[in-house]
């Protein structure tokens, strides 16, 4: 691009690829490990990283204080990602590695490792090739600030970090209870998981340091190092108490690590919303629009604009509002194209509403390019959520669809008390905004189409075709429509800034 003809008009196809294909992630991903191992041929190095294909591999970092179950906590991780656990004790029992055994030696005799010699362990383990391929989880790796510190400097970066808490009193207990097989590594509890099996039950060990007076010195020391380590991961650091079931700390602890942080790359709003009249959607369009900056784009707006206007498009859709007869897909299609096609549209982004009704109109716009990145689908749903992404469906596994329920007797009640003051203009509803005089509400009308009649016949048109949307967009979160509109808007922004769980297999 010539840069004398800044600002550049970005065709809207350009950021459509970037998102896509998840360019500007990729490319910082690159620089970061080219920064970081800064090879001497570069090139090489980029293909060879881009051919292992590992960028969303788990890196797992979980603390916790003694007895708080991060090492159970880990190795059901571990099984259930199928990902490399890492701890002090599998660190220094690798064979055929010097470091580990000179790491060994120094364990026996002092019960600890000095901060170099554990972050050269950690490096050494992390260079294998099935910790690149199948990712890592650290149990208890950092202890200090200074490990961490030192882990950070040699580029290695956790995605999420998982700290568990629970009172001094109940880790004392518990600790007291801990039995360990031998054979297996497996923990177990006295009290809270005992093994049905005789044969484990005969075998099983007391760990060395589970005393009273022990837990408790140990306590005091992970809380002076904790409060120093947690500043190092500010943004991708989750506190779960232990106080619970094992399994649902595993259940929280695995729902984390399935999360996907939000990118740094530019982005731009593409946001649809679809569904019957007096759904809200018009309403949710105009805070979206408000408060991030879009651009609020209503279908049917477009045409009547288009229509005062006498464009040429203008001309074309007169006769089809004159005979109140359905406007042809392929003229809105051209109208709506002129309109998202425009400079701030494709800077700022856009939330449409109106427009698709049904399949053939999805499928229309999904082939001329305007595929929303973040999309709300308002429907009469039970509410539940989609995590797997359809083959059939027509959205990117990155897009995701509210069904926002609403039930019909709510949608008559927001119409039908529609009314409309013929001398000032004003817009009236009678139970939510009711006229301040009975002298105006003596003149006030309705208009036609908020009959319950015509309301009926819209809502079953909107819901005979609903079902095959539902289909085309088919990754999709339901949502209860029939309450405080701020409530839902609330629900639709977290839809659109976070992203969704990543499925595990």
């Amino acid at each position: 691009m010539d840069a004398t003809t800044a600002p550049h008009r970005i065709p809207p196809e350009m950021p459509q690829y970037g998102e896509a294909n998840h360019v500007f992630e990729l490319m910082q991903n690159m620089l970061e490990q080219l920064l970081i191992h800064q090879p001497k041929d570069p090139i090489p190095f980029m293909i060879d990283h881009l051919q292992r294909d590992n960028d969303y591999v788990p890196k797992i970092v979980i603390l916790g204080p003694p007895a708080s179950g991060k090492t159970t906590i880990a190795m059901w991780l571990g099984k259930h990602l199928n990902s490399n656990l890492l701890s002090v004790e599998s660190l220094i029992a690798k064979e055929y590695s010097s470091l580990a055994a000179d790491a060994r030696r120094h364990y026996q005799k002092f019960q600890t490792l000095p901060n170099t010699l554990l972050v050269r362990l950690v490096q050494e383990r992390l260079r294998e090739e099935d910790c690149i391929r199948r990712g890592w989880i650290l149990d208890g790796i950092p202890e200090t600030r200074e490990q961490a510190l030192m882990i950070q400097t040699l580029g290695v970066s956790p995605r999420h970090v998982i700290v568990l808490s629970a009172p001094d009193t109940v880790l004392i207990e518990r600790n007291l209870g801990k039995r360990i097989d031998p054979q297996t590594g497996e923990i177990y509890h006295t009290t809270f998981d005992w093994p049905p099996e005789s044969e484990i039950q005969n075998r099983l060990i007391v760990p060395a340091g589970i005393s009273e007076g022990e837990t408790a010195r140990r306590l005091l020391e992970y809380h002076r190092d904790i409060v120093r380590i947690l500043p190092s991961y500010p943004k991708i650091l989750k506190v779960i108490t232990a106080d619970q079931p094992c399994v649902d700390v595993f259940c929280q602890a695995l729902t984390y690590v399935q999360t996907v942080h939000r990118s740094n790359a530019p982005f731009t709003p593409r946001v649809l919303l679809c569904g019957p009249m007096g759904s809200g959607k018009s309403l949710q369009a105009a805070l979206l629009a408000q408060k991030y900056g879009l651009v609020n784009v209503c279908c049917g707006q477009l045409l009547k604009e288009a229509v005062a206007d006498k464009s040429k498009y203008g001309e074309m859709i007169r006769p089809f509002f004159e005979k109140e007869m359905a406007v042809p897909d392929n003229i809105i299609m051209k109208v709506l194209r002129q309109r998202l096609d425009q400079q701030d549209c494709v800077e700022r982004g856009w939330v449409l509403h109106g427009f698709p009704r049904d399949r053939d109109q999805a499928h229309l716009m999904d082939g001329m390019g305007y595929k929303p990145n973040r999309q709300a689908l308002q429907m009469i749903l039970n509410i539940r959520q989609i995590w797997e992404t359809q083959d059939q469906s027509g959205t990117s596994p990155t897009s995701m669809v509210f069904f926002l329920n609403v039930p019909f007797d709510s949608i008559i009640e927001r119409l039908t008390l529609r009314r409309t003051d013929p001398v000032t203009g004003e817009r009236y509803h009678l139970m939510y905004k009711p006229p301040p005089t009975m002298e105006i509400q003596a003149r006030l009308l309705q208009s036609p189409k908020d009959s319950e009649e015509q309301i009926k016949l819209r809502t079953d048109l909107f819901y005979r075709n609903s079902a095959e949307l539902e289909e085309f967009y088919g990754r999709a979160i339901t949502l209860n429509g029939d309450q405080d509109p701020y409530t839902v808007f609330e629900y639709i922004e977290s839809g659109i800034i976070n992203p969704l769980p990543k499925k595990v297999p």
